[in-house]
C-alpha cells in the first residue's frame, strides 16, 4: 500500500478569530485577540492530523479554482500531505467558513459548501484512492454528488479489499440518515459526535443509540462525548468507556476530525483499542488548545506525551492526575490489547 491514510470527503478553509461574544449590530468593527486560517473539515482537518503523526496520506476531495482553493493545496504540501486525487472543480467555490470563536471556545460559523458538493471520485480513480491501509471518509451529508450512492459503493470495495474504514458526518436531523445507512455495513469504526448520533438515531439514550447503530451493521461505535469523554461498542461486546482530558478550552473547531485522525494514528500503531481511543482524545484535546483546526497538535511524540501526563476530568467533573490505566476501561472480552484490523467474516 502507497499510503497508511486517506481522508476522503469535506475539506474547508477556514477563517477563525476569538474571541467573539457577539457581532456589532450597528455595523461598526469588532476587534478581536486572535486571528488564523487553517484547513478544516471532517477530512481535511484529519489529513493534517494523520499527517503531522508521522503517517503518509492523501487527501480525496474537491476545491474551487480559487485562491482559497489555491491555500489549501499549497497548506497540504506544507505537511506532507497528497492532494493528487484533490479535484479542481469548476463552477464552484472552495467550500468555506468563517468561525466565530466564543468565549468558551463554541465557534458558531457561516459556511459556504461549494466545492464538497461537487466532486466526483470515477471509476478510473478508484484504485489509487484505496491504495491506502485506512480510509477515513469524513463529511457524510455535505458531499451531494458522492452521497448518491458513491460514497457506499467505494467504502464497500474498501470493506472487500480487507482496508480497514472508519466513517464521520456531518448530520443534523433524523432526515440525513438514508445517506449513512448504506456506508455502515462497510465501516469498521463509526465516529459520530454525540449530538449528530441522536440526530440520526432520532434516540436519546446513548445505549439506545450505540445499538441501533451496531444493528446497521457497523463494526463498532465510538460516540465523542464533548467533556463527558468517549464511549466504544463494538458488534463483538467490546465495550470501553473512557473520560475527557482536562484543558483550558481556546476553540473546539475540528475537535471531532482531530478525534478521528487520532484514532487512525492509533491503530496505525498497532496500540490496543482503550489507547486507540485515548490517542484520538489526547489529539482532540490538543487541537482545543489552540485557534483553528490542529492548531495545538505538533507531532506524535507530543500527542503521546499529553496522554500519558494530562490530567483527566472525571465523570463527575472532578479532576484527576495522570493517565488513566486500562481499568479505566470496560471492556467486556481479554483481547483488547489488540486493535489490529480484522475484517469482518474472516
Amino acid at each position: 500500500m502507497t499510503f497508511d491514510y486517506t481522508a476522503l470527503g469535506f475539506h474547508t478553509f477556514d477563517a477563525l478569530c476569538r474571541p467573539v461574544s457577539a457581532l456589532s449590530p450597528d455595523g461598526s468593527t469588532t476587534f478581536v485577540e486572535d486571528f488564523a486560517i487553517a484547513i478544516s473539515g471532517a477530512a481535511g482537518s484529519a489529513a493534517v492530523v494523520a499527517a503531522k503523526h508521522g503517517l503518509s496520506v492523501q487527501a480525496v476531495g474537491g476545491v474551487g479554482n480559487d485562491l482559497m482553493g489555491d491555500w489549501v493545496l499549497r497548506r497540504f504540501a506544507d505537511f506532507g500531505v497528497d492532494t493528487e486525487m484533490m479535484q479542481r472543480c469548476d463552477g464552484v467555490a472552495t467550500s468555506s467558513s468563517i468561525v466565530t470563536t466564543r468565549p468558551d471556545g463554541q465557534r458558531p460559523a457561516l459556511h459556504k459548501l461549494g466545492a464538497t458538493g461537487a466532486f466526483y471520485v470515477d471509476d478510473a480513480q478508484v484504485d489509487r484512492v484505496l491504495d491506502t491501509r485506512i480510509l477515513h471518509v469524513g463529511g457524510v451529508g455535505l458531499m451531494d454528488a458522492m452521497d448518491r450512492g458513491r460514497n457506499a459503493e467505494i467504502m464497500a470495495e474498501a470493506s472487500k479489499r480487507g482496508i480497514t474504514t472508519t466513517l464521520d458526518v456531518f448530520a443534523s436531523k433524523p432526515e440525513d440518515f438514508a445517506r449513512v445507512q448504506p456506508l455502515l455495513p462497510h465501516t469498521d469504526y463509526f465516529m459520530p459526535s454525540e449530538e449528530e448520533a441522536a440526530a440520526l438515531s432520532g434516540l436519546t439514550d446513548l445505549e439506545d443509540i450505540a445499538s441501533f447503530l451496531l444493528d446497521q451493521g457497523t463494526g463498532a461505535v465510538i460516540l465523542t462525548l464533548g467533556p463527558n469523554g468517549a464511549m466504544y461498542r463494538g458488534q463483538d461486546g467490546t465495550r470501553i468507556d473512557l473520560p475527557a482530558y482536562a484543558i483550558d478550552m481556546v476553540c473546539s473547531c475540528g475537535c471531532g476530525d482531530c478525534f478521528n485522525a487520532g484514532f487512525a494514528t492509533g491503530l496505525h500503531l498497532g496500540r490496543s483499542l482503550t489507547d486507540c481511543i485515548r490517542i484520538a482524545q489526547a489529539t482532540s484535546a490538543l487541537n482545543a488548545t489552540g485557534l483553528g483546526s490542529q492548531a495545538g497538535v505538533t507531532s506524535l511524540e507530543e500527542t503521546l506525551k499529553f496522554m500519558e501526563t494530562a490530567p483527566l476530568r472525571g465523570y463527575d467533573d472532578d479532576i484527576t492526575t495522570g493517565r488513566h490505566d486500562e481499568t479505566d476501561a470496560i471492556p467486556s472480552r481479554p483481547e483488547d490489547a489488540s486493535a489490529r484490523h480484522v475484517p469482518r467474516g474472516s
